[in-house]
């Protein structure tokens, strides 16, 4: 028995990295699976990818739009009849340097999309699931929504508040066995951390990114499919009694 047979799925920022893993898993799992991104020609490609099998439907949204979220949620529900997975995956990295040097438009823009995108999506999918009496939310957090880290406050600061959305949203939903938990990758190897590398250092990302690498204890990044493993575990039945939750998947990082 496939783990997510007939089940509908919600994944943003489903383009590229994480989010393209989880769907590609999720379909192998037998789900049907609406892939939300910004870019049209992004997930055109998303979907040549994965093959553009009939149970997907891409839908281009602003996260940060009340109006744009409203809408993929609707879109969603209109194609399949309802949500039982929402993979709350959409977020940006943000401006390397210290504090005081961060502009506040950075700043802003960091929060719309990790913070209030997450937060608008919660808003718009929890009462589809309310009312199904079922539901699983996946928010993603990582490593830096549970420690600190010089150089990028935003990020930081917008991660650690997933982990307050998370908590919050878990004790509201949990009457309705709707359950929210969260996700805390280390660095993996994807777009996000070539730019953040570069960002450390320069013309010298390959130095920070074995720098890194060493800060964590099993020697390597992630892979986007190891943190796909654990969000379809989440999306899976087998977590039935698990919520509130933060999951690290750091290779160790979080134990030091």
């Amino acid at each position: 028995m496939k783990r997510l047979k007939d089940k509908v799925t919600l994944i943003t920022g489903g383009a590229a990295g994480i989010g393209l893993e989880t769907a590609r898993l999720f379909l192998s799992e037998g789900a049907k699976v609406a892939l939300v991104d910004l870019d049209d020609d992004d997930l055109s490609d998303a979907a040549r990818d994965l093959g553009s099998p009939e149970d997907l439907l891409t839908i281009a949204a602003d996260v940060s739009s009340v109006e744009d979220s409203r809408r993929y949620v609707a879109q969603t529900v209109e194609t399949f009849g309802r949500i039982d997975v929402f993979f709350n995956n959409a977020g940006i990295e943000g401006r390397v340097a210290p504090l005081a040097d961060q502009k506040i438009e950075d700043f802003d823009r960091v929060m719309a999309v990790n913070v209030r995108g997450a937060f608008l999506g919660l808003q718009h999918v929890l009462p589809v699931m309310m009312g199904q009496k079922t539901g699983s939310v996946i928010n993603m957090s990582s490593i830096a929504g549970l420690k600190g880290s010089p150089n990028v406050a935003p990020y930081i600061t917008s991660k650690h508040a997933v982990v307050g959305l998370t908590r919050a949203a878990a004790i509201e939903a949990a009457g309705h066995n709707v359950r929210v938990n969260s996700v805390h990758p280390s660095p993996v190897n994807t777009r996000m951390m070539r730019s953040l590398e570069e960002g450390f250092n320069p013309g010298h990302g390959d130095e920070v990114k074995q720098q890194l690498a060493g800060t964590i204890p099993l020697g390597r990044y992630g892979e986007s499919l190891d943190i796909a493993n654990l969000v379809l575990f989440l999306a899976s039945d087998e977590s039935a009694f698990i919520t509130g939750a933060q999951y690290p998947v750091d290779g160790g990082m979080a134990a030091g």
